[in-house]
């Protein structure tokens, strides 16, 4: 009598695996699998790029750039709205919209350094220009070897990092949110995703056209959030690294390096990661190469400071001398209308910064309380406040903050737009027509 066997089902068929589901072999065939099975395919690295971003994170890329795109058409407007003079029958060319303010500076570093000219002479007229940091300059001269137009360089610079920083920010605020207060890690109906909402709250605050000019807030977000991620997971020697970069960006880099610090001693199983510790003298070491450099050419240790002094007023004061300096600029009619508009959204933008100070202390977050103290110290003790509401976009706790708070009152996301769209478009306006703009 012949036994026919039983139908295999798919779990066991998967349980018994690939080889176990050929035939039988014949008397003298190998009952192994194949020496050398053949390759799977190989996924080419733009694959596995977009494997690595989730769906969540392809929205986050999408706000992020819808937004981009609402910014250029500020900017196209505003040159034909407002080109200073209600007879122009042109509009100055779009790219000369981006060429404001500190952008000249970084261009010059990028062209000549920092004490030549374009004779080549190597002794260019002082104009303050070691206030910056090279990072930036840095990064623009090399991608201005493959992209011939100095603007359009600066502008694919902000670009790239402005999404690789929105994506950390989402990432940061879901491993920050996740499990807390009942606030899930990847959104849950009715509620969204909180890396959405702070990237959201991020890309709509006053001051978000700096993320797409050809400026420092963009990079710098892109080296710091990646280097906080990397620490709230442990990876240290990156989290060291990614600090460093940022430094050479902007002085932010060692306010950064010392929430780093904190985070270190902070967090549980200290024991386990002393070996780590050296790491966190990484980001220091661009700040003091960069003092070195500069005494090198002009024999002052503090050429980096001296020149803040001359070119933007920031000569240690105390803070409530700042404060005052600053309320008189706004309020007592010393000033232009746009400087004394822009005066009170400085003391606006230090009342929003000591709020979120005060919620991290009591909140016990103390590394992001470090961070964001060091930063009012350093922008409140000038004779007046200069360039604190664009600074607000390097505050990653505030739009985490701002998350948590919209994940639980929805309402807050829609009165967010409603009084800080208006503002923005404003600020975008302002810059793109050559006003200051913060």
């Amino acid at each position: 009598m012949s036994v026919v066997p039983a139908p295999r089902t798919r779990e066991a068929e998967t349980e018994a695996g690939p080889y176990q589901l050929l035939p039988s072999p014949s008397r003298g065939e190998s009952n192994h699998p194949p020496e050398n099975p053949p390759p799977a395919p190989a996924r080419s690295a733009a694959h596995r790029l977009l494997a690595s971003v989730s769906a969540n994170d392809r929205t986050v890329l999408a706000l992020y750039l819808l937004t981009r795109a609402g910014i250029w058409i500020t900017a196209y407007c505003t040159g034909w709205l407002f080109t200073g003079d209600g007879r122009a029958k042109e509009a100055p060319p779009l790219l000369s919209r981006w060429e404001q303010w500190d952008w000249s500076y970084f261009v010059r570093i990028a062209q000549y350094g920092y004490f030549g000219g374009p004779d080549g002479s190597g002794a260019a007229p002082p104009d303050n220009r070691e206030a910056f940091f090279p990072g930036l300059p840095l990064v623009l001269r090399v991608v201005h070897t493959v992209v011939p137009d100095w603007t359009v360089a600066g502008l694919l610079i902000s670009l790239v990092a402005g999404a690789v920083a929105v994506l950390a920010l989402a990432r940061i605020a879901r491993l920050h949110l996740a499990g807390t207060e009942g606030v899930p890690g990847q959104g849950v109906p009715g509620q969204g995703d909180p890396g959405e909402h702070a990237v959201f709250f991020l890309l709509l605050s006053p001051c978000a056209v700096f993320l797409a000019v050809g400026y420092t807030e963009a990079l710098f977000l892109a080296l710091a959030l990646p280097a906080w991620l990397a620490a709230k997971k442990g990876r240290w020697p990156l989290a060291a690294v990614l600090a460093c970069c940022a430094t050479t960006v902007r002085i932010s880099g060692l306010f950064l390096a010392a929430a780093l610090a904190v985070e270190f001693l902070t967090a549980t199983g200290l024991r386990e990661r002393l070996r780590a510790l050296p790491w966190l003298a990484l980001p220091a070491l661009p700040a003091l190469a960069y003092t070195w450099y500069l005494h090198a050419r002009t024999g002052d240790w503090m050429a980096w400071k001296h020149a803040q002094e001359r070119g933007w007023y920031r000569q240690f004061h105390t803070p409530w001398e700042a404060w005052q300096n600053t309320w008189d600029s706004a309020f007592s009619h010393t000033q232009t209308t746009g400087y004394a508009f822009m005066f009170r959204a400085e003391l606006v933008a230090m009342v929003v910064g000591l709020l979120l100070l005060a919620r991290l202390l009591q909140r016990r977050r103390w590394p992001e309380a470090v961070y964001i103290a060091l930063t009012l110290w350093a922008l409140g003790t000038s004779y007046w406040y200069m360039s604190i509401p664009r600074a607000t976009l390097l505050w990653w706790p505030l739009w985490i903050g701002l998350a948590r708070w919209a994940l639980h009152r929805p309402w807050i996301r829609t009165a967010y737009v409603c009084l800080s769209a208006p503002l923005m478009t404003v600020l975008a306006v302002a810059f793109t027509s050559g006003r200051w703009a913060g």
